[in-house]
């Protein structure tokens, strides 16, 4: 099993997320592209990048943008993100020597990708989502993002995987299960947000199982909702979620959001053999 860590806000810089991932024993930082030190201006500095993981032993993911969005009905905002995945993949590839040299090879280096549920209109008996009343434009949106996407990686071993957070729309359902058609494209199950949200998300992940190759590992309770706790720390059965991430072969981030709660789950997975 890869373990690894997200970038923490208490630490302040890079040298200061791979110094304790060398520490913790951890194989690789996902680099989370909403702090502003990772942003796609500083990612393409992948020298600076490229000699700290040399020195720690490491690799890199990367979390792009939790609001992208392809889909914005706005054009001038939709090539805009769409130029930030391109540029990202431009990344991922001058990082995938590292995932070679000290990762597993059966593993493809991940984007970690939300989807963003767009706004809705309040009416006096229902809320109307816009992308579900223009399901053939959100559609369209992400049969092209697909298209760019396989362009843009071509034979490379990237993949971008699509993560559950709050629950998935069913207009959401139908774009994944379109973009997992190919072989750019995977799953990630965050199996603290799936908690949270009292697990609505799983029937989902477990019909297209065969897609997941990311986990984002942390406890979580159902009431009152939590999540990103660490390991033992809440009511997830944490031995069948990792029993699962390594049928699938899945790499996992340690998704907790404080040092204290990663060196606590990294503790709990050395007592029980899994590091």
């Amino acid at each position: 099993m890869q373990f690894g860590m997200p970038t923490l806000i208490e630490n302040k810089t890079l040298g200061d997320n791979v110094e304790l991932c060398r520490e913790l024993g951890l194989q690789f930082i996902e680099l989370n592209m909403n702090f502003p030190e990772y942003q796609i201006d500083k990612l393409e500095k992948t020298d600076e990048f490229i000699e700290a993981a040399r020195e720690a032993g490491i690799y890199y993911t990367i979390h792009l943008d939790e609001k992208l969005n392809i889909a914005d009905f706005n054009p001038l905002v939709t090539e805009a993100y769409l130029e930030t995945v391109r540029r990202t993949i431009e990344v991922a590839r001058k990082l995938l020597p590292l995932c070679d040299a000290y990762g597993d090879k059966s593993q493809p280096l991940t984007l970690n990708m939300h989807m963003e549920h767009g706004i809705f209109i309040t009416l006096p008996d229902r809320k109307v989502q816009m992308y579900d009343r223009d399901f053939d434009t959100y559609m369209k949106s992400f049969e092209r993002f697909r298209a760019l996407v396989e362009e843009w990686i071509g034979d490379s071993d990237i993949k971008i995987a699509v993560e559950n957070t709050d629950g998935f729309r069913d207009y959401e359902k139908k774009a994944i299960e379109y973009m997992t058609k190919s072989p750019c494209f995977c799953m990630t199950w965050d199996i603290g947000h799936s908690k949270a949200v009292a697990e609505k998300d799983v029937p989902f992940i477990m019909e297209n199982v065969s897609h997941l190759r990311h986990f984002h590992i942390h406890d979580g309770r159902e009431n009152p909702p939590k999540n990103h706790l660490a390991l033992g720390d809440g009511e997830i059965d944490l031995r069948e979620r990792l029993s699962l991430a390594e049928e699938r072969n899945a790499r996992c981030v340690l998704e907790t959001k404080t040092i204290e709660a990663l060196r606590k789950s990294v503790a709990w997975l050395k007592e029980r053999g899994r590091m």
